[in-house]
């Protein structure tokens, strides 16, 4: 078997602020972006001297950074936006894309699940290689399967079978 490069599992992050979809692909200037899962574990002894071990829920994050900004990327127009009107709550709110560009594509669209999600900006600035803005992104757990095709930028839900 073949390992996959990293390249075939792309993330796009919604950047719109007006409610129609803005995919932008995480990636340039990245060396990783690898969204953490950190485990809810619950764990039982019982009078037998055994232990049960539970996963009940992950609490999924990923870091990006350095992200430079760029005129007229929509990320920086969102990120900017966040940073200059001291945005909270629903206005962080966004949805990330992951798409598998492994699996066998159909009408140009490939696997993908989109994620709830909350941009947090960390810090703005940096040093003299560019104005940057890392940020974080925090999933809530909400997915939805479907397909996404990285040329129109375009997510499609899958369609549940009727009951």
């Amino acid at each position: 078997m073949a390992k996959i490069e990293r390249k075939y599992l792309a993330h796009y992050i919604n950047a719109s602020t007006d409610g129609e979809a803005a995919y932008v692909r995480l990636g340039r200037d990245l060396e990783e972006y690898s969204p953490e899962l950190a485990a809810n574990v619950e764990k039982k002894g019982n009078i037998l001297g055994e232990t049960s071990v539970l996963v009940t829920k992950y609490e999924k994050s990923g870091t990006v950074e350095p992200y430079y900004a760029e005129k007229g990327d929509p990320l920086f127009e969102r990120l900017q936006a966040i940073i200059d009107g001291g945005l909270v709550l629903d206005d962080c709110n966004t949805d990330v894309v992951e798409v598998k560009l492994w699996e066998a594509e159909t009408s140009g669209a490939f696997p993908a699940t989109r994620e709830k999600a909350v941009i947090e900006v960390s810090s703005y600035g940096g040093d003299n290689t560019g104005y940057q803005i890392p940020f974080n992104i925090h999933y809530t757990g909400e997915k939805e399967n479907g397909t996404f095709n990285p040329t129109t930028k375009a997510f499609t839900a899958a369609v549940s079978p009727a009951k």
